[in-house]
């Protein structure tokens, strides 16, 4: 038997959610990237309206995406999307997706290759369309989020923070306690991540009557890191203040005051109060001086956005409505909220959250008739004169893997079959002379029907490295992304 939610009940948490992602990206912002502890109490300017915050541009983005591509959305999707809509951002990791889906890459390699940024928070902040589009569903909001944050964080500690975020927000719709929703959202991660020991370390702390004080320096000096928006301390510090923090304003303060990437600090908890508690979670005090209107940053292009808060429900809703009948096993829409007696275990179920995680990093994951056409690069995406490049290739469908045969033709190259690994099959590609990029076709079959693709591979020429913390050229004068600036 399936959960079912109450819509009424549903649409107001969505709306708190958006309204209290807003109030706690309008409070962090100001702050944003100081790296000494704050004292906050209140807004500091107070506002007289929403920021404009790339935490919640970039979910408007994907629920375009939703809406006009269904609900199954593929990684060409998601590509297609940023390059329409937002190829401006140059910042850190949002720069170099950028810049690999301009050289031909696809994720999830384009989230990894030369981008010394995997482990920032630009995905994490992104888990509210997955939580809100697949309510009481943590595993499939997971699942979701994997893919988004496979454009600019694959293999990297953005993604777990983005698939832990989705899962606790999702989870929250139907249940309450916060350590319960932090297991929830811990189950979907590995234990070995960095983002999972540093909440772990706020829990014990909490846990332990460790002064809010002490468990804010005991996060500092395990986790913290020099770069700001670092994901690994962020999480420790948001948890830090949604469970130390007395009602909902001290929780945001609590969090924003240990400073480094505020505003995405402060909106995340800001989403997950109000999931929890709904519209009458948040005092008006908070709420007024941001209001419920949307404004977008410049770098958002060419993008039919929501206007206020109460569209984005709205339209957030509709969407929710399709996921639910479309791919949720366990959770529907209903006149009231039913819960049954196997809630918990339900919400503990991470099936999809680990045949996600099982994806490959260093892969391009190409959609071809509903299923999944992946050219495995065996590490970097690059072929050199002279040199053997083992590739590796497979077929699913619905992560399930599918008994298929592999023909590949490379430019320029002499193909020879390398036998089976890891259930790929491998190929070495040799060539003497390379210029530019190398186009790879892929034909497989599988059960007398055909799919194939062009994948790309880059000459040295064209993967040269990149410094650590540096980030891609700008223009001079908008200081977007220098090959899509806004001027």
């Amino acid at each position: 038997m399936k959960l079912a939610l109450s819509r009424d009940e549903y649409r107001d948490r969505v709306y708190a959610c958006w309204l209290g992602k807003n109030v706690g990206g309008t409070l962090g912002t100001p702050h944003e990237c100081k790296k000494e502890q704050l004292h906050l109490t209140f807004y500091d300017p107070v506002p007289d309206g929403a920021l404009p915050n790339d935490d919640l541009d970039l979910q408007l983005v994907w629920l375009a995406m939703l809406e006009e591509r269904g609900v199954h959305p593929s990684l060409d999707d998601f590509a297609d999307y940023w390059l329409k809509h937002l190829s401006p951002y140059p910042w850190n990791e949002y720069g170099f997706c950028r810049r690999n889906l301009g050289r031909g890459l696809r994720p999830p390699i384009s989230g990894c290759f030369e981008n010394y940024y995997v482990d920032e928070m630009g995905s994490p902040i992104r888990s509210e369309i997955w939580a809100c589009t697949a309510p009481g569903d943590p595993e499939l909001a997971a699942e979701l989020a994997w893919s988004d944050s496979a454009m600019d964080h694959a293999g990297g500690e953005g993604t777990c923070g983005e698939m832990f975020w989705a899962a606790t927000q999702s989870a929250a719709f139907v249940e309450t306690d916060p350590l319960t929703l932090i297991r929830i959202g811990l189950n979907m991660i590995p234990l070995s991540s960095n983002i999972a020991r540093s909440i772990r370390e706020a829990v014990w702390c909490r846990e332990n009557e460790i002064p809010y004080q002490e468990a804010y320096q005991s996060i500092r000096r395990n986790f913290g890191l020099e770069q700001p928006c670092n994901a690994i301390q962020n999480h420790g510090f948001t948890i830090l203040g949604w469970l130390y923090g007395q009602d909902f304003g001290d929780k945001l303060c609590k969090a924003v005051n240990c400073g480094y990437d505020t505003d995405c600090t402060g909106a995340t908890l800001g989403a997950t109060l109000g999931i929890l508690d709904g519209t009458a979670g948040i005092p008006k005090k908070w709420s007024d001086p941001v209001g419920t209107g949307i404004k977008l940053h410049p770098y958002t292009k060419d993008l039919n956005a929501p206007k206020d808060i109460e569209e984005l429900t709205q339209r957030t809703v509709a969407v929710a409505e399709k996921m639910l009948a479309g791919r949720s096993e366990r959770v529907e829409f209903g006149g009231r909220t039913h819960l049954g007696g196997e809630t918990l275990s339900h919400l503990l179920r991470n099936d999809r959250a680990l045949r996600a995680r099982s994806r490959d990093p260093q892969s391009t994951i190409a959609r071809v008739d509903e299923f999944d056409l992946a050219l495995h690069y065996g590490g970097e995406p690059v072929l050199r004169p002279g040199e053997d490049k083992t590739i590796g290739l497979s077929l699913k469908h619905r992560d399930e893997p599918v008994p298929a045969t592999f023909e590949v033709v490379a430019t320029g190259c002499e193909v020879q079959p390398d036998g089976t690994l890891l259930g790929r099959h491998r190929f070495v590609l040799r060539s003497h002379s390379i210029e530019g990029t190398t186009k790879v076709l892929v034909v497989a079959r599988s059960e007398g029907r055909t799919f194939q693709k062009e994948f790309v591979i880059l000459g040295p020429e064209e993967a040269k490295g990149f410094g650590a913390g540096r980030n891609v050229p700008t223009c001079p004068k908008c200081h977007a992304w220098i090959d899509a600036c806004v001027c």
